[in-house]
């Protein structure tokens, strides 16, 4: 198989270029080259910006494809380059959406495919509606053979999974941990939540390659196991060898008092209890399975932060905005209770 990523070191699609590489593909990244140093061997890499549309179209003038996926596309209008470039150069075109795109507030917590799609509350989430609407429109107007594909909360080694950290990333969370500090949960912890290994991701995303039966389909993409918020916090404790310091804080206080977008990550998304349906993507790619549990994916995680330094992110204004959230609220508990 031939195929051509643009992007390819992002969460999702390094774990794909992993295990691509390992089973012999001829895979091309189009990217500007600025995260290609941990690479595996055997990548071919085209260096351009893919908005340099004239550029890029020189570049691969002469080349075709098997597949291509676009992993950094977030509006139509990147779309719309994507298909002028490779409508003819391409039996499949593969773009990446959000199963936040998935109907906000959910009608039922039971996510299939034929859920609607309708998110009022993150922009995020609407462009990526677009999106898929375009590419549908694409394909039943012009044949162009898409698959799209719907992620939900995917995580690797870099980057421990959560729902409220800083603009820095994780570690913050997990050095209040470290240090026995409080720890926001948004809500009371009890919503249930789905989070994916990039490796368990990548199965399901090349069964999908090439592919006959995904072309015009949507597909989410996730791990059966479902859990808790404050189950997530446990684990992540536990694999830092500390006991948690739970402090609950409702979605929409936390939404109103931060500069992070958590109307759209929380309310939008995060704060809401979903559990994904995957009959459809073992249908399309009957071996796939999840077989990375979250406290194992978690530990594997801690493990690898802990070890590379330069993934410790400090994050000095988010701990103390997390210290004012906390303080504020224990300040209006005992002025109430007086």
């Amino acid at each position: 198989m031939k195929a051509l990523f643009i992007g390819g070191t992002g969460t999702i699609s390094s774990g794909i270029t992993k295990q691509l590489l390992e089973q012999g593909c001829e895979l091309y990244l189009l990217n500007r080259g600025t995260r290609n140093d941990a690479l595996p061997a055997g990548v071919n890499i085209i260096k351009a910006d893919i908005n340099d549309e004239a550029h890029v179209a020189k570049l691969i003038e002469h080349m075709t494809f098997d597949v291509v996926a676009d992993f950094i596309a977030f509006e139509p209008a990147q779309l719309e380059r994507d298909y002028r470039l490779f409508k003819d150069k391409t039996k499949q075109f593969m773009f990446i959406s959000s199963a936040s795109a998935y109907q906000t507030p959910l009608s039922d917590y039971r996510i299939t495919e034929g859920t609607p799609l309708s998110n009022p509350l993150w922009e995020y989430s609407r462009n990526k509606i677009a999106c898929e609407d375009y590419l549908m429109k694409q394909y039943r107007e012009q044949g162009f053979p898409i698959t799209i594909i719907r992620p939900s909360h995917t995580y690797d080694e870099r980057s421990i999974p959560l729902g409220v950290h800083g603009r820095k990333g994780s570690w913050q969370v997990a050095k209040r941990m470290l240090e026995n500090k409080p720890v926001i949960i948004h809500g009371d912890g009890t919503s249930l939540w789905t989070m994916t290994h990039n490796s368990d991701l990548a199965k399901g995303f090349i069964g999908l390659m090439g592919n006959i039966h995904a072309i015009g389909e949507s597909v989410h993409i996730t791990s059966d196991e479902t859990v808790t918020w404050n189950q997530i916090h446990e684990i992540i404790a536990d694999a830092l060898g500390v006991k948690l310091n739970a402090f609950h804080v409702s979605s929409e206080f936390l939404a109103a008092c931060s500069k992070e977008d958590y109307k759209g990550g929380l309310l939008g998304d995060k704060a809401n209890s979903v559990v994904f349906d995957n009959s459809k993507l073992k249908r399309l790619v009957p071996e796939f399975v999840a077989t990375t549990r979250l406290d194992q994916g978690i530990r594997q995680v801690v493990e690898y932060i802990l070890a590379h330094p330069e993934h410790q992110k400090d994050d000095p204004e988010f701990d103390l905005w997390c210290d004012k959230v906390i303080n504020a609220l224990n300040i209006a508990v005992q002025t109430i209770s007086e």
